[in-house]
Order: C-alpha cells, then sequence, then structure tokens
C-alpha cells in the first residue's frame, strides 16, 4: 500500500506549457508516474512530451474521465484560480507546487477544499512520491526506493537528505510528502501522520520540521494523547536561528517566544519521538527503534 499516490493515481498537470511545468513532466514521466493530460488555457491542441494539452480541466475531463489528481505549476497571481477550477472539476488530490500565493488566498481554496472533502498538498511544496508506484512532485525519484518508512516534511532539501540516507540505510520509504513551507498548509502533520498509522506498508515514520509555527508541537501532542503505535523519530531545522529573524521559508520565523526549536524538541521528547541532532542521525534512530 501507499498513501496519496500510487499505480492507480492519473494525474492532470496544470501550466505543463511553462517552464517548471514542461521539465518536471519529463521527469514525472521517466519516473512512471500516469500523466494522462496537461491545461494552459489557449494551448489546447499543443503536446508536451506526448501528453495532451487542453484549455481547461473540463475539456480534460471529458477526454480523459479517469484523471483523478492534479499538480499545479501555475504562476502564483494565477494559482489559487487553477486550484479552485480543480476542486470545482471534483478532484480530489490537487499537489500545489506553486510558491508566493498570498497566504489569504491558500486559506480560501484550502478551506473551499475541506468543504468538498479534498485534499490540498502545498502549497510551496515538492510534492509527494510513493517510490516504484508514482511522483507527483519535484523531488529527484532516483534517491527514494521503495521501503518501510513514511516521511512527512515542510522542508524540500532536508527530505531528500534525509530519503537518501534512509535509502542508503536500506529501509526505503512508503511514502515521502512534503506538506510545503507555508504558515498556512493544506495537509498538516498530523493528518499525514493518520494516513501513515492506517497504512500497512509504513512501520515508522519520520517527521521533518523547522521553526516557526506551532504545527510540530500539536503533532507531539497527538502522538502523545492517541498512543500513536508507530515508531516516529523527528528532526527539527533552525536550531540556530534568532528570534525574530525570517528563516528561509514563510512560514519559518520565531515571534513572541512561540516557534523555537527547542519548544518543538521537548514537545517531541515528552511523546517519546526521538529527535535527530544531524540530519545525517535521522536513519540510525529509525534503525534502533526498529531493532534492525
Amino acid at each position: 500500500m501507499a498513501i496519496l499516490v500510487d499505480e492507480k493515481t492519473r494525474i492532470l498537470v496544470q501550466g505543463i506549457t511553462g517552464r517548471e511545468g514542461t521539465f518536471h513532466t519529463k521527469a514525472m514521466l521517466d519516473y512512471g508516474s500516469k500523466i494522462v493530460a496537461g491545461v494552459t488555457p489557449g494551448k489546447g491542441g499543443q503536446e508536451v512530451h506526448g501528453v495532451p494539452v487542453y484549455d481547461s480541466i473540463a475539456e480534460a475531463l471529458d477526454s480523459h474521465p479517469e484523471i483523478n489528481t492534479s499538480i499545479v505549476f501555475v504562476p502564483a497571481r494565477f494559482a489559487p484560480d487553477a486550484v479552485f477550477e480543480a476542486l470545482d472539476a471534483g478532484l480530489k488530490t490537487i499537489v500545489v507546487i506553486t510558491e508566493h500565493i498570498p497566504v489569504h488566498d491558500s486559506m480560501k481554496f484550502i478551506r473551499y477544499a475541506r468543504l468538498l472533502g479534498s485534499r490540498i498538498i502545498g502549497p510551496n511544496c515538492p510534492g509527494v512520491i510513493s517510490p516504484g508506484k508514482s511522483k507527483v512532485g519535484i523531488m529527484p525519484g532516483h534517491i527514494f526506493s521503495e521501503g518501510i518508512v513514511g516521511i512527512v516534511s515542510r522542508s524540500g532539501t532536508l527530505t531528500y537528505e534525509i530519503a537518501h540516507a534512509i535509502t542508503r540505510a536500506g529501509l526505503g520509504q512508503s511514502t515521502a510528502v512534503g506538506i510545503g513551507g507555508d504558515p498556512i498548509t493544506g495537509l498538516n502533520f498530523i493528518d499525514v501522520l493518520e494516513m501513515f498509522r492506517k497504512d500497512d506498508q509504513t512501520e515508522a515514520v519520520v517527521i521533518i520540521g523547522e521553526i516557526g509555527g506551532d504545527m510540530e508541537e500539536r503533532a507531539a501532542k497527538y502522538i502523545r494523547e492517541t498512543g500513536y503505535e508507530k515508531p516516529v523519530v523527528a528532526y527539527i531545522a533552525g536550531r540556530t536561528a534568532p528570534p525574530g529573524k525570517r528563516m528561509g521559508h514563510a512560514g519559518a520565523i520565531i515571534s513572541m517566544g512561540t516557534g523555537g526549536a527547542d519548544s518543538k524538541i521537548r514537545a517531541f521528547e515528552k511523546s517519546g519521538v526521538a529527535v535527530a541532532k544531524r540530519p545525517s542521525e535521522v536513519a540510525e534512530l529509525l534503525m534502533k527503534a526498529l531493532r534492525r
């Protein structure tokens, strides 16, 4: 099994004719992902790497009713409208790669998605990959391998580094989900932890957090209060970040005495979650937790 994406995932690429859309469509196709259509208004009738392009999602669905997932490479100004179009078309999983979407716009389409029972991954995220099954995102597929560790992360590049270490350790990944680095995201840690909880393939989970907000603290409380059965290992980026200074992601800022690495680490340790001091230590802690 896997969560969110698998061999049955049929993908629509919104913004397929743009530079990012074109590049990553090829990378996803090369990985084996089933991309059946693309949408760019005004570019209908073209093809990108053999994928037919349509002017609207409605047109794409008329020809490809099997589409169930969208990935958005639309520029920030137009991305909210693209997401609303996908939601109104009935798509249930939408991966929003686009960064720099205003937070109030993200809040609107995330709220709308929840009302419709759809899932938003992102925005400002690397996407999701179930190794050996499907990749809907921009992560380098070659560093992932099919296995037993679920990854949920706020950081793209740290996901790659830690996944590579897990692959080298011979554990592999069931699914890796980049939830995004913005202050407001569609899926959060708790959402994905619950999915991994129900997934038979996932035997352990890695949480890659960072300073800013209280998403990690809430995840730690969820793990503790629900008696999470699977071992969890965490890594928190930004231990040395100075308070009040924005670091990298829009959501990575410490303010009003909250959002610091120390409070997140304490919360996880209180919940019995092993916290790595370095990314390279995550695989070692997993091996210990799984008694390998």
